[in-house]
């Protein structure tokens, strides 16, 4: 059984990501982070509190802060284009959740929750790497006592989404990104080049809800505006980044890795690009020497992890 703490900004494939985890029978999600990304922090923690009432998950959501870990830096706009106003959809999500968070600020649930449970806490991150620095910084220990964190982010071996150089949610708040890849704990880091290779299709998710009942009805109708968005992207669906990273937890053979340190650029026209120093390449003295070797997925069955996704998906109305 692996426990799971989610740190998410809700966010359409978010919500996919969480009902997987929600439902999968060896994961057992301990905890929900809110962080900002997708929308605002107010909006991402309240989504948080409305998935966990819907879907009746019985984890603690705790919020995260709403700024980059360099304060100084400039925000860059909501995508509400991809997500809608209300990082939902636009399902019309009530504007308050009669569900109170966790007292400790995302970052200190972090911490106390892998202290607790030392070497058990996998950290499933989807968003903005910011909680996951924060706690760093607080706590620096807690490095050795985590036994996984698993990111969705990053373009290694392909150009990035939101810029030529990089992907979102590490272009969000690189300096985070940064302090995460290079500590002492294990990372996997499951990014576009693979993410981009699985694509849900119209006909997939209606056959998850015809399977799946309540839950996974809400989960299409919250995915539709999103569909909408990739079909200038992709012939037919979505692409389920956060989902591929929750896969990984259950089924990490599906992909294929490639070891290395990273290191996240962090200011300059390639502002939050990813940069792996494969571990099988020599080069002259770099910022990447004396840091902790890290994984990257390099590619997927793609066919395995949606049918992975799409029987998991399919349970919602057993539970």
């Amino acid at each position: 059984m692996h426990k799971v703490i989610f740190d998410t900004d809700p966010g359409v494939d978010d919500a996919m990501a969480l009902l997987f985890l929600h439902n999968h029978p060896d994961i057992d999600l301990i905890g929900i982070t809110s962080v900002f990304g997708n929308a605002s922090i107010e909006t991402t923690t309240r989504n948080a509190l409305y998935l966990k009432q819907q879907w009746d998950i019985a984890a603690p959501v705790a919020k995260g802060l709403g700024e980059t870990l360099d304060p100084s830096r400039a925000h860059v706009g909501w995508p509400t284009f991809i997500h809608g106003d209300d990082g939902l959809g636009n399902i019309g999500v009530p504007e308050t959740v009669d569900l109170a968070c966790d007292p400790r600020p995302a970052h200190r649930f972090i911490i106390d929750t892998i202290r607790e449970n030392p070497g058990e806490v996998t950290i499933v991150a989807v968003g903005r790497m910011t909680n996951l620095a924060l706690a760093l910084r607080d706590d620096p220990d807690i490095a050795v006592l985590v036994k996984d964190v698993v990111i969705m982010g990053g373009a290694f071996d392909m150009r990035g989404n939101i810029t030529p150089a990089a992907e979102a949610n590490i272009h969000g708040d690189p300096e985070a990104a940064d302090a995460v890849m290079t500590a002492p704990w294990p990372v996997v880091v499951v990014g576009l080049d693979v993410t981009e290779k699985t694509v849900m299709t119209r006909s997939r998710l209606e056959a998850i809800v015809a399977s799946g009942g309540k839950r996974a009805k809400l989960l299409s109708d919250i995915s539709q505006f999103y569909i909408d968005f990739y079909e200038q992207h992709v012939d037919d669906g979505m692409v389920v980044h956060d989902s591929c990273a929750c896969v990984y937890v259950v089924a990490p053979e599906l992909f294929t890795l490639r070891s290395g340190a990273i290191r996240v650029v962090c200011g300059g026209i390639a502002d939050g690009q990813t940069i792996q120093k494969a571990d099988d390449h020599i080069f002259p003295p770099s910022d990447w020497d004396n840091l902790p070797s890290q994984n990257i997925c390099i590619d997927v069955d793609a066919d395995g992890v949606l049918e992975l996704i799409s029987k998991t998906l399919g349970q919602s109305s057993a539970a």
